[in-house]
């Protein structure tokens, strides 16, 4: 019976640790001007790298003004903001 407690208990203990442990860093998301090497965009228009890029410089600096257009820069920025933008905890 003590065995299985301290069992529980042990696993317990992992999961709480385990919900305290935070968000991996997403590659290049700390750095907004370099986010477009640090993932493969490289199969992407250039309007949507460059709004990807612009996205993710404003999830960064905390404005987040989405652009009001529907084209392949809407989408990249709209990407790129979500990609970077800081996660609650």
């Amino acid at each position: 019976m003590a065995k299985h407690v301290r069992v529980v208990g042990m696993l317990g203990l992992a999961a709480l640790l385990a919900a305290c442990a935070g968000e991996p860093a997403r590659p290049g998301a700390q750095d907004p001007e370099t986010v477009t090497r640090a993932i493969n965009l490289s199969g992407y228009p250039p309007e949507f790298r460059q709004g990807f890029k612009d996205g993710c410089v404003a999830a960064r600096s905390g404005r987040g003004a989405k652009p009001q257009v529907s084209d392949q820069y809407g989408a990249g920025w709209r990407d790129g903001y979500d990609y970077c933008a800081p996660k609650p905890r």
